[in-house]
């Protein structure tokens, strides 16, 4: 499965900028299946500043939205090649 938060997270400060907490502000472990979430984000680059929830959450949407774009553009060119007369065989083999 595709992680869209650490995709975003990357693109922020250069990349390999955060880490995840694994203690709360009550010094409380978190469990490992929590702890990958908006708020549990560490900086661990030195100059690194956090974006925002929001500046992440765009971010993620973007990244949705062209994945969503490529899919829709790659149905959309192979319809244009049915409609030429091409077989999904010569389709591939085009592609390939």
């Amino acid at each position: 499965m595709r992680d869209y938060l650490q995709e975003a997270l990357a693109t922020f400060n250069g990349g390999n900028w955060y880490g995840w907490k694994k203690e709360d502000s009550n010094g409380n472990k978190i469990p490992n299946e929590h702890r990958m979430c908006y708020e549990c984000i560490e900086i661990i680059k030195d100059g690194a500043t956090m974006p925002t929830k929001a500046e992440v959450e765009a971010k993620i949407q973007e990244i949705k939205d062209a994945a969503a774009k490529k899919i829709a553009d790659k149905e959309a060119a192979n319809a244009k090649l049915r409609a030429l007369g091409l077989t999904d065989d010569e389709i591939e083999a085009f592609r390939s």
